[in-house]
């Protein structure tokens, strides 16, 4: 199958059933009243929030994999290797790296369900506590890092440098912070109407071009995929939300954008293609390092960041579409990284 045509057929499916799920989750999950719980420090009008359903997510995933295995199906039939990439030397690494990647955002998106069931069921705004959490991440980590391991994908591609060879200790000190960062960094940024959905879609446009550039096929497949249960999802999540992604998304959503990176080589490139990822985490932890530190003073007014901009007056809107466009300045750079070969 052309690459183009796969890549089109693929967001195009990803971005129907999402859209069209919400015509059955959204009444579904009022009827189950598994509505959003909100915090009492966040903003005030935030509190118009409560009750919004929650757990949306469920209905970019369901579309995520059945897309992605319908292309490759097609593909399969017409005598297509999109995947493999017709390589008989790396195809099967590809593979692996592939399918790895996607059963562990499945793996984070179940996390994230098991989270968001417990807040609705408790009808609060905690579910599993941070030990809980931490350990079930750490086992889906070391999952997915012994299924790179043992299939030989322990090569980093870094710009101007070109591809090195990481020694075991690296490779899995490197895995794990990039997997547990970038997880709860894209989850930080689930924080307000079309956020996460509108920035991840700059990511899935950036590992498109990166995919071209780079001859990284099965990376544009999942990366067409992405862009089109965002887009699909933004339908039913831009301000004002009908329904919120939940942890059950954003944390399946962080599963893709790290699998993406390591089909190409690259999780460094997370850091520019991410940035509004990386400026959200970090937001965070300076506001706990500095509130520590001074023994109760705050650097912004709220964090994350973006809280900080609605606390200063911005509409969502607005923060939507400036952390967007940093974004994807950030991806565009990224992209370009990834030609700068040795």
């Amino acid at each position: 199958m052309n690459e183009i045509f796969a890549f089109v057929l693929c967001a195009a499916l990803s971005f129907v059933i999402t859209y069209a799920l919400g015509y059955v989750f959204i009444p579904w999950l009022h009827k189950l009243k598994f509505g959003q719980t909100i915090l009492d420090i966040g903003p005030n009008w935030h509190k118009n929030k409560q009750g919004t359903p929650t757990m949306g997510g469920l209905m970019f995933v369901i579309a995520c994999v059945v897309s992605v295995t319908v292309v490759f199906i097609i593909d399969k039939v017409l005598g297509g290797d999109i995947i493999g990439g017709n390589d008989p030397i790396t195809g099967g690494l590809m593979k692996t790296k592939f399918w790895a990647g996607l059963i562990m955002a499945l793996g984070f998106g179940l996390v994230g369900f098991a989270d968001d069931y417990i807040k609705v069921a408790k009808k609060q705004n905690e579910g599993l506590t941070i030990p809980q959490k931490t350990v079930a991440q750490i086992i889906i980590c070391v999952g997915y890092l012994l299924s790179l391991q043992f299939a030989g994908a322990t090569r980093m591609f870094i710009p101007f440098v070109g591809n090195i060879a990481l020694n075991k200790v690296v490779f899995w000190i490197l895995g794990f912070c990039v997997l547990y960062a970038f997880i709860n960094a894209v989850n930080f940024t689930d924080g307000i109407d079309g956020l996460c959905s509108s920035v991840t879609l700059t990511v899935a446009i950036s590992f498109i071009a990166i995919a071209f550039l780079r001859k990284f096929f099965g990376a544009g497949l999942l990366a067409s995929s992405l862009f089109g249960i965002c887009a699909g999802f933004l339908v039913w999540n831009h301000n004002p939300a009908k329904v919120f992604m939940g942890d059950t998304g954003s944390m399946f959503l962080g599963g893709i954008v790290i699998a993406l990176a390591y089909i190409v080589d690259c999780p460094l490139i997370l850091i520019p293609v991410g940035i509004i990822y990386v400026i959200e985490i970090m937001s965070d932890v300076i506001q706990i390092g500095y509130f520590k530190l001074t023994h109760g003073k705050r650097i912004f007014k709220m964090a994350p960041i973006h809280h900080h901009f609605e606390m200063s007056g911005w509409k969502e809107n607005k923060i939507v579409v400036v952390f967007s466009l940093i974004n994807l300045v950030g991806g565009a750079l990224g992209a370009w990284l990834m030609t700068c070969l040795k």
